[in-house]
């Protein structure tokens, strides 16, 4: 796959300035990068779903231990994941890293299962859920219908696929804007749980540690559910090509993030416990409408707006973040090369943020796109084993390697001896789905074989590639990347 553009495709496109080239810009600071890590990871887990880390730790206390350890097990990985981005400073986040790392196959499974499940099913079920909550809140005590929520998903998702295509900065609005509401709705929760805790006591905290589970298996799925909440904390390595002095900004806005959304997750919880019993919290399918409910008596509506808010920041911000994923993949030759080109005038990937869009409407149409989520945790975490490996074997495969910043040996060792429990766990708790998602990743290295290692390959294929690549060329006005003299 080597022909991108014909030169004569390259012709009818507009001149482009002298000091303009044809490539992504770094057009992302500080902030921003603290607005796409909290953006992504703060949707609707915590507002929708605390009780799973209740239903499995069996009490209040063990509850909030197993948030605060979620959380610093998150900071321990995306320091680790600093490392690795500032020493291989490339977007693509895991693929980068384990293609230098463990070669292209390994990449390319990682970049097959992203492609299908992770990113895709991610942001249907975040598309899903803010239809959701925006129609329970415009018409309070109905129940959305399937068609509408489907309908409003699929305009949501085209919507802001639309924005990324048009304008970097007025994706980074987007997502400043809803950073700063879903974190006003936070500390709402915090705010009114504490004046009900000084007006009624915290009886409900009266005995925290009252039927604390003692079976591992069941601490190791509350720590499941915990770090789904957390779930995003490594998606600004996806554009660390666009981020302004990446060996500075990404360090400083992981280490400004995870703390900060571990205390507000923490504090949240606290609300919820302070304020819901534990029956009312298991028999609730979203806390934090059902706190609204008890607690903001005729503004209780906000809630179920506050939760699309957060969801919308969060599927703007996976969509940025992910869509640089394929792009890398396809300009490393690992998908095809129409999705590696960029508009030559708004300077955004605009195939590859199609193709990502066309995934996740396909998924969005079908009844079956929550069980894919069974699959998910699984796989994220084999791949994040395979990454923090990478950084190990890097250490002593290419210890000259220049390392802007280099984490103690012991944070990489202990996290991966975590995540390495939190794979095999599975093997023995849910043996079907892990063995369904390791069919999905095999199921990669054929076509791995196929359409990237075979090198003679038919004409008619190379001929198809190329077709499509200059059709899309022409249709999105678009060019392959420039590359740095």
């Amino acid at each position: 796959m080597t022909d991108k553009v014909a030169p004569a495709e390259r012709q009818n496109f507009p001149a482009q300035s002298k000091n303009q080239s044809v490539k992504l810009k770094k057009e992302l600071g500080l902030f921003d990068g603290v607005a796409i890590i909290v953006g992504v990871i703060v949707g609707a887990g915590i507002f929708v779903s605390p009780k799973g880390v209740l239903i499995e730790g069996g009490s209040i206390g063990l509850a909030l231990i197993i948030w605060v350890f979620s959380g610093l097990l998150s900071l321990m990985g995306a320091l680790c994941y600093a490392e690795l981005g500032t020493m291989i400073p490339k977007s693509g986040g895991d693929y980068a890293y384990i293609s230098d790392a463990f070669g292209p196959l390994p990449a390319f499974l990682y970049l097959w299962v992203a492609l299908f499940i992770l990113v895709p099913t991610g942001n249907a079920i975040t598309a899903l859920t803010f239809a959701t909550y925006i129609l329970q809140s415009l018409w309070p005590g109905c129940v959305p219908s399937y068609v509408a929520v489907r309908l409003l998903a699929v305009v949501v998702t085209c919507l802001l696929t639309a924005i990324n295509c048009y304008n970097v900065k007025w994706v980074t609005r987007v997502q400043d804007l809803f950073m700063g509401t879903k974190i006003f709705a936070l500390l709402i929760i915090m705010g009114a749980g504490l004046w009900y805790m000084f007006a009624n006591g915290a009886h409900n905290l009266d005995k925290p540690m009252e039927s604390t589970t003692t079976d591992p298996g069941h601490i190791a799925l509350a720590v499941y559910s915990g770090l789904f909440s957390y779930s995003g904390w490594n998606y600004l390595n996806f554009v660390t090509e666009e981020l302004k002095d990446p060996y500075r900004n990404l360090p400083k806005a992981i280490c400004i993030s995870l703390p900060l959304i571990t205390i507000i997750y923490v504090l949240a919880n606290v609300a919820y416990f302070v304020v819901l019993t534990k029956d009312e919290i298991l028999s609730s399918n979203a806390v934090a409408v059902t706190f609204g409910d008890k607690l903001l008596g005729p503004m209780a509506w906000i809630m179920p707006v506050f939760v699309a808010c957060s969801t919308f920041g969060a599927l703007n911000g996976a969509i940025f973040t992910s869509s640089r994923l394929f792009f890398v993949g396809a300009r490393n030759g690992h998908l095809p090369n129409a999705i590696a080109l960029i508009n030559i005038k708004n300077l955004t990937p605009i195939p590859s943020l199609i193709f990502l869009c066309i995934i996740t409407l396909s998924l969005l149409i079908t009844e079956d796109v929550y069980k894919l989520i069974n699959y998910v945790s699984f796989v994220e975490a084999l791949f994040t084993t395979l990454s923090v490996s990478g950084l190990l074997w890097l250490r002593y495969k290419r210890p000259d390697l220049h390392r802007p910043i280099k984490v103690s040996f012991i944070l990489p060792i202990v996290f991966l001896l975590i995540c390495i429990f939190l794979v095999f766990l599975p093997c023995y708790g849910s043996p079907l789905e892990v063995g369904i998602g390791l069919m999905i990743i095999i199921s990669g290295i054929p076509v791995y074989w196929i359409f990237i290692y075979w090198e003679n390959k038919p004409q008619w294929l190379i001929s198809a590639s190329r077709n499509v690549n200059t059709s899309c060329a022409k249709l999105f006005m678009c060019v392959p990347e420039e590359k740095d003299d």
